[in-house]
């Protein structure tokens, strides 16, 4: 079967070509055409100035290139969401961490204000790092009642955990997470075997001490341009088991989570597939086949991304895998996939059948076409419009700065965010452009993450832009009806993070888990958004724990922030804030 598809594949991929192209020239013609999804650049009003870092403009090796992500959380537990900014560095500062000193670049934390503006109190919290910062995750991990952060870099890894006082203390170290001079990348939380502790996943690309070797040429579009990945040794991914007493311990041996290939390793997310009450992990490798392990229980996994349909997508060849979306986008109650690859291929949406089998969905449902041009990055399903339908977010950039000046000038360095309406149940289109965007700066971009800074009913979206500073999208879309939930555990982690979430509003019936690690090196919102549409009451909320617990609520109030606790219901109801633009 493989075979066949590469005899065709340069066929479909002028195809595709020839399709994005007439999409993108509709697009262009139908400029007045209004989108339901509206959003307003945010970013500088609000005061997100810290410009990202990853080497020098001019980029001449693969260090260079793959940017850094970012994080929402409530750092100080106020109701509102704070900002983290990962940031990279130089190939001179990664020479003086190599020697054990620190970084001359730092991360950034921002303090939401709760007017639209941020204040960066990285150094008053100490949460700089000053170490070559790829991603991050936000969680409890000792169930303090405290969000706290864990740093994934080029080099050691930060743990950083809140003090309470505005402060963080990193612990990385003693609590056996640095995982030593590594290129550590996408981190995630999740109680995989059910102790009410978040264990943790560590993904890794690329072997280090390679990187100070000479950096090759390689030809790429009639030029010569430096090497990929391909080639070079892979770094292991680590699974951490947590202790429950502050500490962790490497279990990924014992677990048969062992990276035997040493694939490049650049985001990874828990969500259990198959609907068995265990967190399964899903890890995008660049250049190979994703790894899906399944959780057998008992704290023992089985790779089943091949036999599960999503190591590879309808070609059957091996894709450049960088971020990775989860969510239920035709509400059947499984959980579908979504990743971003390399330009002239197609990002790939994998439909969950809810058999233990994943089928590549992405020329049928409009994402195939509309992506192949893209370099996509960061990702994520969110209901941008509150339809009570997922969409989609992608941020995309190429790697190459010349990429413009390759054959048939397709190929352009930066590249605008693609913003898919699900328009009717399972098809997507692509409004980027009627959405508001069309006449921000573009940048070529990293990690993205969505959440409702504002707190005013809707979801807002933040990207990391490679040498500049990140975007902050507002959502002014037309108000349309809508919930947002946090999970409080009691038996289960403190944040509830594993629990899935059922909500039925008459006939419309949604699904949705809380998560810590997705995107690309980020971390959205922890509270799990439903839009409602023009419904104007919620039936039941049903909420089945990682404990096993499983509580079921009725008279839950819409258009509200809505804190439920495990086994004692809603505990909190708040307002929304007004828009802060009408």
């Amino acid at each position: 079967m493989t075979r066949g598809w590469n005899l065709y594949r340069p066929i479909l991929g002028s195809l595709l070509v020839l399709a994005a192209v007439f999409a993108e020239f509709h697009l262009i013609a139908s400029e007045e055409a209004r989108s339901s999804i509206r959003f307003r650049d945010a970013g500088a009003p609000a005061g997100l100035n810290g410009i990202t870092i990853c080497g020098k403009q001019r980029k001449t090796s693969v260090i260079e290139v793959n940017g850094s992500g970012v994080c929402w959380l409530d750092y100080n537990n106020d109701g509102l969401l704070d900002l983290y900014v990962m940031n990279g560095g130089t190939l001179e500062d990664l020479t003086v961490q190599r020697s054990g000193g620190l970084s001359s670049h730092h991360n950034y934390l921002y303090r939401n204000n709760g007017d639209g503006t941020f204040t960066d109190v990285t150094e008053k919290a100490g949460v700089g790092a000053f170490r070559w910062g790829t991603g991050c995750a936000a969680a409890d991990y000792d169930n303090d009642g405290l969000t706290d952060l864990f740093l994934s870099n080029i080099g050691e890894s930060n743990l950083f955990r809140n003090k309470g006082d505005g402060t963080f203390t990193d612990v990385a170290k003693s609590a056996g997470v640095s995982g030593g001079f590594q290129w550590h990348t996408g981190a995630a939380f999740a109680d995989y075997d059910g102790d009410g502790y978040l264990d943790l996943y560590v993904a890794a690309y690329l072997d280090l001490p390679q990187m100070f070797q000479t950096q090759k040429q390689c030809p790429w579009q009639g030029m010569q341009v430096f090497c990929g990945p391909g080639g070079l040794k892979g770094a292991p991914d680590r699974l951490y088991h947590n202790n429950g007493d502050g500490t962790f311990r490497d279990v990924t041996r014992q677990a048969g989570m062992e990276d035997h290939d040493l694939l490049y390793g650049l985001t990874a997310t828990w969500e259990d597939f198959d609907n068995d009450a265990r967190p399964d992990l899903f890890v995008a490798n660049d250049r190979g086949r994703n790894y899906l392990y399944h959780n057998l229980g008992k704290g023992k996994f089985e790779e089943t991304g091949e036999t599960w349909g999503a190591a590879y997508p309808i070609e059957a060849k091996a894709q450049a895998n960088m971020g990775i979306a989860v969510g239920d986008y035709d509400h059947s109650g499984t959980m579908d996939l979504f990743v971003t690859t390399f330009s002239q291929d197609h990002f790939t949406l994998y439909h969950n059948t809810g058999k233990r089998l994943f089928f590549d969905v992405s020329g049928e449902t409009g994402i195939a076409s509309a992506t192949h041009p893209f370099l996509g990055w960061g990702a994520f399903f969110a209901d941008l419009d509150n339809d009570g339908w997922l969409d989609l977010f992608t941020s995309n950039g190429h790697v190459y700065p010349e990429a413009e000046k390759a054959k048939g000038a397709m190929e352009k360095y930066v590249q605008r965010p693609l913003v898919f309406r699900q328009s009717t149940p399972g098809v997507f289109t692509e409004v980027g452009r009627q959405s508001g965007l069309a006449g921000l700066p573009v940048f070529s971009s990293r990690g993205a993450a969505y959440a409702d800074f504002d707190n005013d009913g809707d979801i807002d979206l933040v990207y990391t832009n490679m040498d500049a500073s990140p975007s902050l999208l507002e959502n002014i879309s037309s108000p349309q009806h809508w919930v947002t939930i946090r999970t409080l555990g009691t038996r289960s982690n403190r944040d509830g993070i594993g629990a899935r979430l059922k909500l039925t509003a008459g006939d419309l019936v949604q699904y949705a888990s809380v998560r810590s690690g997705e995107s690309y090196l980020s971390g959205n919102d922890p509270r799990v958004h439903f839009g409602l549409g023009r419904k104007s009451s919620i039936d039941a909320l049903e909420i089945r724990w990682p404990s096993g617990q499983v509580d079921r609520l009725d008279s839950v109030p819409f258009d509200r922030f809505v804190t439920v606790e495990e086994d004692k219901g809603i505990t909190q109801v708040l307002e929304p804030r007004k828009p802060l633009v009408k």
